[in-house]
């Protein structure tokens, strides 16, 4: 992986007063380091948008995993478009991103005595780096974010491995859906589907959250505007892209991590404590229910401002020092 630097706030020793307390209704916020989980690199903007927000004041981004799924099942076609995406951002002068990771391997089976902690791990490239970079980077009050917006594999492969990597990671996914279950939620399509034993592993060991605020993410860059994007390597990327965007709003994965970047786009009243429901048959093409329950581990987000997405987007693109230009200045 390329040398990201990073840094910890308060990681000098000194005291902050207000350091564990989070911006927003979320356990995290825009200064927790994110690692992205995600597949295809052209059906959404989930990348885009995590490399500008870590070079405008958004969360700092540690690593990228890109994983098979169903919908991309060619991991060597997902890995090459991922390295175009990357190969433009650092061309225009975006800072601190690293390499990709690319993990291939199976879903996670579940064992036949239905006890996660006898599920056989795939011992995945993309579990081994979440395990290290939370090794490094994680603080008590300041935990690294995992941000999927496809199956839950690796992060469930890495608590299998280790265990006690729940305590230095919170999981951020757009996945599934809220409402039902008496107002809570559950883990199905999108991409809940995808790994269904990862799923139960991850609602249950790790603080997640599950985001739900989709929305017509082709507002974003709408036709015609691709000629006011920068006139750089990225800006031409992101034209060639609009068109192979999927145009449905379950497609936009971004959603996670503009949720953690940006604390205003969560409409916060809406947010769910929930509980995996444990007493649910295991079911192999979906993932568990969510029942709320105010002192749960899981976060819903119903509801989004995706009106905010496009507006903060192009205050990005348009902001010279997101490309390092007169960043001293």
């Amino acid at each position: 992986m390329a040398a990201v630097a990073l840094t910890s706030a308060c990681g000098d020793g000194t005291i902050d007063a207000g350091r564990d307390v989070p911006h927003g209704s979320l356990p995290v916020d825009e200064r927790n380091p994110v690692i992205l989980a995600n597949d295809g690199a052209t059906d959404n903007w989930l990348g885009e948008y995590a490399m500008l927000l870590a070079n405008s004041g958004g969360p700092p981004l540690a690593g990228i995993i890109v994983n098979p799924s169903m919908y991309w099942q060619d991991l060597s076609a997902s890995v090459g478009g991922w390295n175009e995406m990357i190969a433009a951002a650092r061309t225009s002068g975006l800072r601190n991103i690293p390499d990709v990771t690319p993990s291939p391997g199976p879903i996670l089976a579940r064992p036949a005595d239905g006890k996660i902690e006898s599920t056989a791990p795939n011992r995945s490239e993309g579990a081994k780096l979440i395990l290290a970079l939370s090794a490094r980077l994680s603080l008590p009050w300041r935990p690294v974010v995992v941000v999927t917006g496809s199956r839950l594999t690796d992060v469930a492969d890495a608590y299998v491995m280790d265990p006690t990597v729940a305590e230095r990671v919170v999981v951020v996914a757009s996945l599934g859906s809220a409402g039902g279950s008496g107002g809570g939620g559950t883990m199905g399509w999108p991409n809940g589907e995808l790994d269904a034993w990862a799923d139960w592993i991850v609602g249950q060991r790790f603080r997640y959250v599950q985001i739900n605020g989709y929305y017509d993410q082709g507002g974003d860059v709408p036709s015609g505007a691709a000629g006011n994007l920068p006139a750089n390597a990225f800006g031409s990327w992101m034209a060639g892209k609009t068109s192979k965007l999927l145009q449905i709003a379950m497609a936009s994965d971004q959603i996670a991590v503009l949720s953690v970047g940006l604390p205003d786009f969560v409409t916060a009243p809406a947010v769910v404590r929930a509980t995996v429901d444990t007493s649910a048959a295991f079911d192999s093409t979906t993932g568990p229910p969510l029942l709320p329950h105010p002192d749960g581990r899981v976060w819903i987000v119903p509801t989004c401002a995706g009106g905010m997405a496009g507006d903060r987007l192009w205050k990005m693109l348009q902001d010279p020092r997101t490309f390092g230009q007169n960043a001293g200045k």
